[in-house]
């Protein structure tokens, strides 16, 4: 019969760093292609509203963002110190706002279309007259879940 010894016990192995940079690198493409940098350029001033209630927006991918308030210095010689609406990137009229919303719903699936949100960002010194006109158009435009951004109120 044969005789079979113990292995004598030794020191474990080394732990292999071969594959390490192949890991690294694909954490860096990763975060690399999912990472979305900021879409629009602001061209008004907002100051946002502040809220004592407030609730955060469960998928910011279906949001789409109309934004109100003064155009930024460099371009308040061509649009004066009134407020203005910006849809996207370019500064918009009331007119406008219905195209605008047809545009991002092609964007969407039909399935998200139903569950967008129309998230108004409107500087605190606005007036009320410029946002009923706003609402007006998007109720024309069948655009009826609509939001206010606002921040919280700091405790003082």
């Amino acid at each position: 019969m044969a005789k079979f010894s113990k292995k004598s016990k030794g020191e474990a192995p080394a732990v292999s760093t071969a594959s390490l940079p192949d890991i690294i690198f694909m954490l860096l493409f990763f975060f690399m292609v999912s990472t979305t940098m900021k879409e629009v350029e602001y061209k008004v001033q907002i100051k946002i509203p502040e809220a004592t209630e407030a609730k955060k927006i469960e998928d910011k991918s279906l949001v789409s963002y109309l934004y109100v308030g003064t155009p930024i210095k460099s371009l308040q010689s061509q649009w004066g110190t009134k407020p203005v609406i910006q849809l996207n990137d370019r500064i918009a009229q009331l007119k406008d706002i219905q195209q605008w919303v047809e545009e991002e719903r092609s964007k969407r699936s039909e399935s998200d279309i139903p569950k967008m949100t129309f998230s108004l960002k409107i500087d605190e010194e606005t007036n009320m007259g410029i946002v009923t006109d706003i609402k007006q158009e998007l109720r024309k435009a069948q655009a009826l879940k609509i939001n206010y951004s606002s921040r919280k109120v700091q405790n003082k």
